[in-house]
């Protein structure tokens, strides 16, 4: 029998095995969390960063010449070949600017989809998180890479770098954004205000892709394009800066991150209640997701 079509019965048994629509579901991250490989497909990255799964991910090692995966109880160390193959090369890079390499933390599961703890996306493959830390050593044992954490680059008051933040973050930071490959990497606002300060006047188009989003001061997050044969991968909308000639992000609406994001102005009590907030993917089940997903999940 094909495998294609031993993949297409798997994947209906297991549809039959899922309770009815309307009734209670199993969550999505308890049946990808229990998947501790990746599946024997074509690799591809399925629906949207936080809202989807993969097929034929690829584990990055634990540990190679210029990176350690970090965290490995978690399994999270794998990815889409294009972003198993971005990271080795920017870990490269990354000895190059003076660092000894990079500590690399979660990518995704074995086969993507919604993680039981922690991120909302990280989900098709195509997510990274690289610590802040510059590597000491390249020869952590597992238990020291479950104890050791990162450093924060962000001022308490979070409007601001500190001491931890140096050049080579800098430097490391353009070359990670500068690759064709990515779509956009998070960092605190902080760090885009200080690189938007000391960026030279002519080179800045790569700033673009550095953008503000909270949380983001013990690692940044690395996020690549929709890769070439994922036809059901969702592409991130573009900002309106995107849309203009050129923008570097660098404009004053950045200011808003350490402005009213941490002291947010009076409500109007005549405005129209908040939208109520979306679902977390932690509480999805398999029909929030893209159908491909359930062959992700039945093939071997």
């Amino acid at each position: 029998m094909a495998a294609g079509i031993r993949i297409l019965i798997a994947a209906l048994a297991l549809a039959l095995t899922l309770p009815a629509q309307g009734a209670a579901q199993e969550l999505a991250n308890r049946l990808f969390g229990a998947k501790p490989t990746a599946s024997q497909q074509a690799p591809a990255a399925i629906g949207s960063y936080a809202r989807g799964c993969a097929a034929g991910l690829v584990q990055l090692p634990e540990t190679g010449p210029s990176w350690q995966a970090m965290r490995l109880s978690r399994n999270r160390n794998w990815g889409h070949p294009d972003m198993i193959d971005y990271l080795i090369w920017l870990s490269g890079e990354a000895q190059r600017i003076g660092w000894n390499g990079l500590y690399i933390g979660d990518i995704s599961q074995p086969r993507g989809g919604p993680m039981t703890s922690g991120h909302a996306s990280h989900q098709i493959g195509l997510d990274a998180d690289i610590w802040m830390l510059p590597p000491a050593r390249l020869n952590l044992s597992r238990a020291e890479r479950e104890r050791i954490s990162s450093i924060s680059v962000r001022s308490d008051d979070q409007r601001s770098i500190n001491s931890n933040w140096t050049p080579r973050h800098h430097a490391l930071l353009r070359v990670a954004a500068s690759d064709p490959r990515v779509d956009r990497i998070f960092v605190a606002a902080a760090v885009k205000i200080e690189m938007c300060s000391t960026a030279t006047r002519a080179d800045r188009a790569w700033l673009q892709k550095i953008r503000p989003f909270s949380g983001h001061h013990f690692h940044f997050h690395v996020r690549l394009r929709c890769p070439a044969g994922s036809r059901e991968c969702v592409t991130q909308t573009p900002t309106v800066a995107e849309l203009s000639n050129g923008g570097d992000g660098c404009d004053d609406t950045l200011m808003w991150w350490v402005t009213d994001f941490l002291n947010p102005p009076p409500r109007d009590p005549d405005a129209p209640p908040p939208a109520p907030r979306p679902r977390h993917p932690r509480q999805f089940t398999m029909a929030d997701l893209p159908q491909s997903c359930a062959g992700v999940l039945a093939a071997p």
